[in-house]
């Protein structure tokens, strides 16, 4: 008997993948998919260009005095204001933002100003960001005691009035050219800085516990402790590196909180001293005596550039937690 054999069917050879193609199916890094995110928020972009923008021009503000402006932020013309200290000149091609009741540019000190309040900003965010993580890590990792120390201070502290309390630090320690503290803490921005993170820590060590708690049980910290890594080694070798993507999502949604607190010290006379350019003090200027219904220019360069530069830090931190967050549809 002869066997019917049953022929195979001929397997075609695959077709070259096109360019496109082998894109699509190339694995992407995740510095790639991040940027591939965020890249898609156009508005996130002109926010974030907007941040570079004033980095550059607070960074850039006294040589633009040096080769346009030729007027420094303390210096004092009182020809150009009338009997009544009402500015008389406006915005024009000498003084871009026309002059407070003093006779001072206004565009300058909206440029000073921005380089106060981003350096008030940014170094008490990089203070509260230290002591917040070394709080929230110390707790979330070792628990028990340690625990309820770091939880339990961290309640008392967001339970204090901390405006009222900001006010009264402030206000003492700058009574004296002295300071307070045997002259630790003098009156300026460094003063400002400290009573800002002294009470901004809190939020990111509730952040940092709640993650650390959570990550200490994953599988690759139970793996590192079996191979016999040490606590050190699992805390900022394994645990840390994953919780940079939150840090930095909160950090740049902090910076706008910080701003608007200086701001509003420096309103109320308790934060920056007058001589130093500051739009909180700007705007409480504007405000004394009702300037602004005469001279709309003192309250409106430093007004706008506040509303602008807080809405453009939160725009970007919005962005970077979408596009951070892999379950986002974004």
């Amino acid at each position: 008997m002869s066997q019917v054999q049953q022929s195979e069917p001929a397997v075609e050879p695959l077709a070259p993948l096109s360019g496109d193609e082998q894109r699509r199916v190339e694995g992407r890094t995740p510095w790639q998919l991040f940027w591939g995110r965020f890249r898609r928020d156009w508005v996130a972009l002109l926010a974030l260009g907007w941040v570079f923008i004033l980095l550059f021009s607070a960074f850039l503000a006294p040589l633009f005095v040096h080769l346009v402006s030729h007027n420094g932020p303390n210096d004092i013309k009182p020809q150009l204001s009338n009997e009544f200290n009402i500015p008389v000149i406006g915005p024009s091609a000498q003084f871009w933002g026309g002059v407070d009741a003093l006779g001072r540019d206004v565009f300058v000190r909206t440029l000073y100003g921005a380089r106060t309040s981003i350096q008030v900003a940014l170094f008490a965010t990089a203070i509260s960001v230290v002591i917040g993580l070394a709080l929230g890590l110390l707790g979330g990792y070792f628990g028990g005691k340690t625990d309820t120390f770091t939880s339990r201070l961290t309640d008392i502290v967001l339970s204090l009035p901390v405006f009222l309390l900001a006010i009264g630090i402030s206000a003492s320690c700058g009574v004296s050219i002295n300071g307070c503290l045997g002259g630790l803490l003098k009156p300026g921005v460094w003063l400002v800085t400290f009573i800002i993170a002294l009470f901004g820590w809190t939020y990111i060590a509730r952040i940092v516990r709640g993650q650390t708690l959570s990550l200490r049980e994953r599988e690759f910290v139970e793996a590192a402790r079996a191979t016999g890594f040490g606590r050190l080694h699992i805390m900022f070798r394994e645990i840390l590196p994953n919780l940079v993507a939150p840090l930095i999502v909160y950090t740049t949604l902090l910076i706008p909180v910080n701003i608007i607190f200086e701001a509003s010290l420096s309103y109320l006379g308790v934060g920056i001293p007058p001589e130093t350019p500051s739009w909180g003090r700007m705007i409480a200027d504007a405000t004394d005596g009702q300037l602004y219904r005469f001279a709309w220019w003192m309250l409106f360069f430093p007004g706008v550039m506040l509303v602008l530069t807080t809405l453009a830090f939160n725009l970007v931190g919005d962005a970077l937690r979408d596009a951070l967050d892999p379950r986002s549809n974004r």
